[in-house]
């Protein structure tokens, strides 16, 4: 977790959509399985450490017969840096 980040709880809904061009401030590392490649959390992933990365793990991960989708194997991402 970012040391300088404010957090506070709220409350509600919202229409955001995470995808490659977000700017994440709090979280630096992301543990999560390897998603189906058309779907939102796609989108979330190539935000978070960029998509030439995630297509790069993508790459090695099928190579390696790695599972996919939820009861997949996971994957430690860090954030990108800009």
């Amino acid at each position: 977790v970012a040391s300088q980040a404010q957090t506070e709880v709220l409350s509600g809904s919202t229409a955001l959509m995470i995808r490659p061009g977000y700017g994440f401030r709090v979280v630096d590392k992301l543990l999560t399985n390897f998603h189906a490649p058309d779907s939102t959390l796609m989108l979330m992933v190539s935000a978070f450490s960029g998509t030439d990365e995630i297509k790069r793990l993508y790459e090695e991960a099928l190579k390696n017969e790695f599972r996919f989708l939820s009861y997949g194997d996971c994957c430690l991402l860090s954030r990108r840096r800009e």
